[in-house]
């Protein structure tokens, strides 16, 4: 039945009917194009999206978000529970992303498995994204274990399901895992962390704090700590063999801008049991697998956020008059979407083309040095597009009707998640130094796409010229956004209509201004269309 829409004192008009809530594979024929052109598995990801809008999932986002994580540290007689209670939809929302395989798919043999993968990331993302945190840990953890001699966890979370009881990893069907690795004096400088590590037997205990602990209610998380050898890395379970549980103990969850439905938490260890994950003082290096895959999720999460705000957007102007005409028709709304979109549709094409290296037998290179500059770009120019987008909408975008402050809340997000921008900056120019391989392998990516828009050739000769050997410290943030919107560039030639890539290369590469809607001798129409609504 309909709301009534004529009211005492006025009809209510001029308004889009209801909410905005289309299956978000269905619904985004953009997204459809450039999965089908990097190999990714269409069928699978149609699966995903039905199960996604039969569970209403958007609905189950708004429950999950109002009703925030606890801790519960005690039982009611002052027994030590260090749990984390989360509202039903929050576990509802991970069973259908952990039982379609977001964490899994990639680990099951298939052609185009990170693709298909990264096309999850980008379509929970805009719906709700805090749940994404433990899902992509889980998957990240996958290759991180299975290396180590932890066949057992690997399989376990590389099963498609979601198993969220309170026991040990052989009373579980399926597992996750988290991440604690930074600590209060050192933050991204992890070679200051403090927590110690004592052998007992095979096994290590731990003893310090973490001042960020990610997905706390995980089966199980890889943390850092100091040896007799140096940072080492550790796999320390949530629950043990024996029935006890280990001593990992909440202090509190953090009070977050965004990621509400999710929790995050300062914890300590009070002789917690570890496992040895790599070897004594090699930690950093130990850990980086996971970090490596999860810089991919943070990659191509701001794409969904980007797509879920200019979708809004675009709907409200479809539904909207102004000035006698219809808010899609106006000159100047026009350029502000079509360039809103460049951003989003340059970010989802270039963590595609990513994904794409990850799932390749030769793509290790490019995706070494490719991820980092996919994740700086694309979190640098989120916040920018989620906030025009909400312009776009007026005042009805800065309310909580929309999901458009919940999308601006995310957007700082993934650039600060796994490296923010100097620690992503300085890795960029540190692989070029050490790394011949994916030095190469960025150079021929860009050699790629020469030859068919001059403004491109020319922009890549002048980037060349600039910096004809090592990068400068200072200029690393310069050279990150250079070579970063090459490569998107280079990535829309390959994947994209010719008006999406000519019109990146007009706006971002040949020196246009940095205002949305500034940008001219962009195919406004065209660049509209790729943000289908219903």
């Amino acid at each position: 039945m309909q709301p009534t829409d004529r009211l005492a004192t006025h009809d209510v008009t001029n308004r889009p009917a209801g909410s905005r809530d289309p299956d978000p594979w269905a619904a985004d024929p953009t997204l459809r194009g450039h999965v089908a052109a990097r190999g990714g598995d269409g069928a699978h990801l149609a699966g995903f999206g039905a199960a996604l809008t039969g569970a209403d999932a958007t609905a189950l986002g708004q429950e999950a978000r109002r009703q925030k994580p606890e801790a519960r540290i005690f039982d009611r007689d002052g027994r030590r529970l260090d749990e984390v209670r989360f509202h039903p939809a929050y576990h509802a929302l991970l069973g259908i992303g952990l039982s379609h395989g977001y964490a899994a798919h990639p680990w099951g043999g298939v052609l185009g498995g990170h693709v298909t993968h990264a096309a999850m990331v980008h379509m929970m993302s805009g719906i709700e994204p805090a749940v994404c945190c433990p899902m992509t840990m889980t998957y990240a953890g996958v290759p991180a274990l299975a290396g180590s001699g932890y066949g057992d966890w690997a399989a376990k979370l590389a099963t498609a399901a979601y198993d969220p009881a309170v026991a040990p990893l052989s009373a579980k069907r399926a597992a996750t895992l988290g991440m604690a690795m930074t600590e209060k004096q050192g933050g991204s400088d992890v070679r200051a962390n403090t927590t110690r590590a004592a052998p007992e037997g095979d096994l290590w205990r731990l003893t310090g704090h973490k001042w960020f602990c990610s997905a706390p209610m995980s089966d199980g998380f890889l943390t850092l700590a100091q040896t007799g050898d140096g940072l080492t890395c550790f796999l320390v379970p949530r629950w043990l063999e024996d029935g006890t549980r280990n001593a990992i103990h909440l202090m509190r969850l953090k009070d977050k801008l965004g990621n509400h439905a999710n929790a995050s938490a300062e914890i300590e260890y009070h002789g917690a049991l570890a496992s040895l994950v790599g070897t004594p003082g090699n930690g950093v290096r130990a850990i980086l697998t996971m970090v490596h895959h999860t810089r991919l999720d943070t990659a191509i999460a701001p794409a969904g956020l980007m797509r879920a705000a200019l979708a809004e957007a675009v709907w409200w102007c479809e539904h909207r008059t102004a000035f006698q005409k219809k808010l899609i028709d106006q000159p100047l709304m026009r350029a502000v979407l079509a360039d809103l979109t460049l951003d989003w549709e340059g970010a989802l094409a270039l963590g595609l083309r990513v994904a794409q290296a990850f799932d390749a037998p030769d793509g290790a290179p490019f995706a070494r040095i490719g991820v980092a500059l996919a994740k700086f770009l694309a979190n640098k120019r989120c916040p920018a597009v989620i906030a025009e987008a909400m312009e776009v909408m007026g005042g009805m975008g800065y309310v909580e009707d929309t999901p458009l402050p919940m999308l601006y809340r995310e957007a700082p997000l993934n650039g600060i998640w796994e490296g923010s921008g100097n620690v992503i900056c300085l890795d960029i120019l540190r692989t070029l130094a050490r790394d011949a391989d994916a030095a190469a392998a960025l150079g021929a990516e860009l050699d790629r796409a020469t030859g068919t828009d001059r403004r491109y050739d020319t922009a890549l000769a002048l980037m060349r010229a600039r910096w004809p050997g090592p990068v400068p410290q200072q200029e690393a943030r310069a050279f990150a956004e250079t070579a970063g919107q090459l490569l998107t560039a280079a990535a829309l030639i390959d994947t994209a209509p010719a008006a999406v890539a000519e019109g990146y290369v007009a706006a971002r590469i040949a020196g246009a201004p940095r205002i949305h809607g500034a940008a001219a001798g962009i195919d406004t129409a065209a660049l509209i269309g790729r943000i289908h609504t219903v």
